[in-house]
């Protein structure tokens, strides 16, 4: 393998990673009745529309047809591509989710 085949090699690979790392975030948020376009403004409100997000939004499913999604698996693999704001949010929506929960027990 070349370098310069490696090195697109290498990229499409980060892409593919980051697809999932979002479709993650995007899947808990529906598990959880969340919007995930208003987390995403919230942490990066200069920003604007993320066409990933929203790709990401469309491979979406219901919540019965989805896995349980840890919030902290969220908080982890947002942090491994640095989207602390991101994650932060997670972590505040989660907390706020727990403590509602709580509440109704």
């Amino acid at each position: 393998m070349s370098k310069a085949e490696l090195e697109k090699y290498i990229i499409e690979k980060y892409k593919q990673d980051e697809q999932m790392m979002v479709l993650i975030f995007a899947q808990w948020c529906v598990n959880h009745g969340l919007d995930a376009r208003r987390l995403y403004e919230i942490a990066y409100p200069e920003q604007g529309e993320n066409q990933v997000l929203q790709d990401a939004i469309k491979e979406t499913v219901s919540i019965d047809e989805s896995d349980e999604i840890d919030a902290i698996m969220v908080i982890e693999v947002l942090q491994a591509f640095g989207n602390d704001d991101l994650a932060f949010v997670v972590q505040q929506m989660a907390d706020e989710l727990d403590d509602i929960k709580k509440s109704k027990e």
